[in-house]
């Protein structure tokens, strides 16, 4: 390449640099059009529109069933693998460990016939018993009774254990070691004692983000009724969801509330006007009963209960296990991607980069 092209002494970009900056480094940023979205009821695994849909309770994402139903079984048996090689883990750091007492244990005991025997001094210089500070402290020429402490016995047994496992320390790390990290026997392991414990695992959302992390399970889902109708220019596509209140077309200019647990979907508008409560003056003179049927929402469609007060929970340990794992009464608001509008969603997609670098 030309050096007129590469000239990296000047203060400023040459207009080659400059093309370049602009096509491969720094930060980029584009607008997505109406091509780049996913259409309406639209599943978020296999990309196609959804058969037999249904919607996470939680944050109202879309996808087929047999989609759902499959990523939840891959999300348990992968939690079962992570569980299984975590309880390895444990067993491993059980054994290293009681390895290492029975060799601590083991370098104690011979230290101690070492120095029965003669081959070993004794207590070091400068170290002294409790029974010695005694008779320091009684003066000379005192009779005293030998006294020994199981608190001292345990300081004596806890100093011994911790020289026993400073000189294994020691030795192992005297030992010259080769840098053949490719040999079975000198393969780097990862350190057990500073890996932490796994965590109480559970099946994600598929759709959650990394900020919005939340749970899925088979319980959790809820089956979607759309109101279809077919189209007349293609019956052979699939047909087009509409709002049973207004009987528009649903797509993702259009926001759209799914009711839990029927699973009917009303757009949005119509679910504020036709599913909210009533926020008028209350009568002083109804009764209890009138006040919350007045506070009580209900579907459009086939009028269920969704003030999100459940039911009360059945008899038994099954029927409370149960009451726990469902989804709470209410609406949630299905997740459709964007458009091509600057107002219609998130159509802006940036990539971060470093633009100059000496």
């Amino acid at each position: 390449m030309a050096h007129s092209k590469r000239n990296t002494s000047l203060a400023f970009f040459t207009s080659h640099e400059r093309s370049l900056l602009k096509s491969t480094w720094g930060s980029q940023a584009t607008r997505l059009s109406r091509d780049s979205f996913l259409p309406f009821a639209s599943c978020q695994l296999c990309l196609q529109i959804a058969r037999d849909p249904v919607a996470c309770a939680s944050n109202g994402d879309i996808f087929c069933r047999e989609c759902a139903v499959s990523n939840l079984l891959a999300q348990g048996k992968e939690i079962k693998r992570l569980k299984k090689e975590d309880e390895r883990r444990q067993r491993e750091i059980e054994e290293e460990e009681l390895n290492r007492g029975a060799e601590e244990k083991e370098r104690a005991i011979e230290q101690f016939e070492r120095t029965m025997m003669g081959l070993e001094g004794g207590r070091k210089e400068g170290k002294i018993s409790a029974s010695e500070e005694v008779e320091r402290d009684q003066g000379r020429g005192v009779k005293r009774k030998f006294e020994l402490d199981e608190d001292e016995m345990l300081k004596n047994a806890k100093d011994e254990k911790a020289k026993a496992r400073k000189e294994l320390d020691e030795e192992k790390s005297a030992k010259p070691t080769l840098p053949s990290f490719w040999v079975p026997s000198l393969t780097p392991s990862t350190n057990h004692a500073q890996a932490s414990k796994v965590a109480k695992l559970s099946p994600l959302c598929p759709a959650s983000s990394p900020e919005n992390k939340h749970s899925l399970s088979l319980r959790s889902i809820t089956t979607i009724n759309f109101k279809t109708i077919p189209k007349a220019s293609s019956p052979s596509e699939p047909p087009t969801c509409i709002c049973p209140a207004c009987e528009k077309n649903l797509t993702n200019t259009i926001k759209a509330v799914l009711t839990i647990p029927c699973g009917h979907v009303l757009c949005k508008p119509c679910a504020a006007k036709f599913m909210s409560p009533d926020k008028g003056p209350s009568d002083p003179h109804a009764s209890p009963t009138r006040q919350e049927e007045k506070n009580r929402v209900v579907c459009y469609v086939c009028e269920t209960d969704l003030s999100g007060k459940r039911t009360k929970a059945k008899e038994g340990e099954y029927g409370a296990k149960a009451e726990k794992g469902a989804a709470k009464s209410g609406m949630v608001e299905l997740r459709s991607e964007g458009t091509g509008f600057a107002g219609g969603g998130d159509n802006m997609v940036q990539r971060n980069g470093v633009a100059f670098q000496c």
